[in-house]
């Protein structure tokens, strides 16, 4: 029985309609993944009900001996993904995890110097707006005017100039590998711990083909989704002199009770992640992200830094005469999902940038290898170049749905309650 449809048809609509989309279309949003069908159903399984503040064999609550050893299976696994001396796995995203490194590593008004968010960085590495930038003092470091690669004569200048209390690594749109041990070195000599937050990258940490922070930094933090491909969630990892500080820091520092429906999900997930069919996934992810770049730049538009090295993108459109907020609306309309980004020392405005970020950690999941990801980047070229000819995005529109026909959503019937029942 369908529950959701007969108990609140409002909602099972706009679920039914999501569903759609998601399997008609392209997601190539960088940040976004399909789960497996096993993870989904442990996210909506009867943990949902269980109340469980603290940590396994210490709780606030009654009735958690099934719950602890949830969360045990997840910490051992997450431990053995990444070689991690411990980790905490109740942070409810990536944000919350990096404001329990920062309420453990240092204190209101010290400065921390972190990755610029108009050049890849993350909002929680110290934007005004943000409780990072309230409560701390940042400094930012960029990447070079000339390849776009990060400036670290910048870091290691700015970090003897500011002496800051942590280093923050990681990024959410920078297309290159992040070499930690440059960071660590750097942080060493100035005194400062090191917090690499690898969230857009930690599957392919996980699967071995890209640097594993965990060795040389004191922090890391990771959303569970993204290349991870597991349930929407965060992580945090140190080495144990810093695990009492850190646990106090996710609870009861930044949040209450955890959720033990997706601490379940990211069991699972960590347990895919640590099969070998997982390391075939995350080498098909970069793969299939170098076809594609190589495939746009040969169509005419710039990419930042020249190319890839990880599962995303950044896409400067303006030489086919568009800006991002244009290429995303018409890609939209196309069926491809991606979003309008900003690139290094880009002249326009925010909400309408100079590019566009893509990533193929989604389509990878489908199925999908690098034939599929040159006959995208012609359609995504074609799109950009044709934008006001109704004929030319409805012809596209044709022919992404008739792909993703052939590589079906990993969950045959995503979104069915009955699918993913507990």
């Amino acid at each position: 029985m369908n529950f959701v449809e007969q108990d609140d048809p409002d909602v099972w609509a706009a679920i039914s309609a999501e569903q759609t989309r998601q399997a008609e279309g392209l997601e190539m949003i960088a940040s976004e993944n399909f789960t497996s069908p096993a993870v989904m159903q442990a996210v909506g399984s009867v943990l949902t009900n269980k109340y469980a503040e603290g940590y396994p064999g210490h709780r606030y609550y009654g009735g958690c001996e099934f719950v602890d050893k949830v969360e045990d299976l997840a910490r051992e696994r997450l431990k053995a993904l990444y070689g991690a001396e411990h980790v905490n796995v109740q942070p409810h995203s990536g944000s919350q995890a990096n404001a329990a490194v920062y309420m453990t590593a240092i204190q209101p008004g010290d400065t921390v110097l972190a990755f610029d968010l108009a050049h890849g960085g993350h909002l929680t590495h110290g934007m005004k707006l943000n409780a990072s930038g309230v409560l701390y003092r940042f400094v930012h470091y960029g990447v070079r005017p000339t390849d776009h690669r990060l400036d670290f004569d910048q870091v290691a200048r700015l970090a003897r100039e500011h002496k800051p209390k942590l280093i923050v690594a990681g990024a959410s749109a920078y297309p290159r590998e992040i070499p930690h041990g440059t960071f660590a070195e750097i942080a060493r000599e100035v005194g400062a711990k090191l917090m690499v937050d690898m969230a857009h990258y930690a599957g392919l940490v996980a699967a071995g083909i890209h640097d594993n922070p965990v060795p040389v930094a004191d922090f890391v933090t990771s959303t569970t989704h993204k290349t991870l491909r597991g349930p929407r969630g965060g992580i945090a990892m140190c080495r144990a002199a810093d695990a009492k500080s850190l646990d106090r820091s996710v609870f009861p520092g930044q949040q209450g009770g955890p959720l033990m429906h997706v601490i379940a999900g990211k069991a699972v997930a960590f347990g895919e992640a640590l099969r070998p069919e997982f390391k075939a996934y995350a080498r098909q992810v970069v793969a299939n992200a170098r076809a594609l770049a190589e495939a746009l730049c040969a169509g005419g538009v710039r990419l930042v830094s020249g190319g890839t090295d990880n599962h995303l993108m950044l896409v400067d459109v303006t030489p086919l005469a568009i800006g991002g907020k244009l290429a995303e609306e018409t890609l939209d309309r196309c069926g491809i999902t991606c979003n309008k980004n900003m690139i290094p020392f880009d002249e326009r405005k925010p909400m309408d940038p100079s590019g566009i970020r893509l990533g193929t950690p989604a389509l990878t999941t489908r199925g999908m290898g690098a034939d599929e990801m040159r006959r995208i980047a012609a359609w995504i070229l074609r799109a950009l170049r044709e934008h006001g000819d109704p004929r030319a995005i409805a012809a596209i529109r044709a022919a992404v749905t008739e792909l993703a026909e052939q590589f079906p959503v990993p969950a045959a019937r995503l979104g069915q309650p009955e699918a993913v029942a507990g």
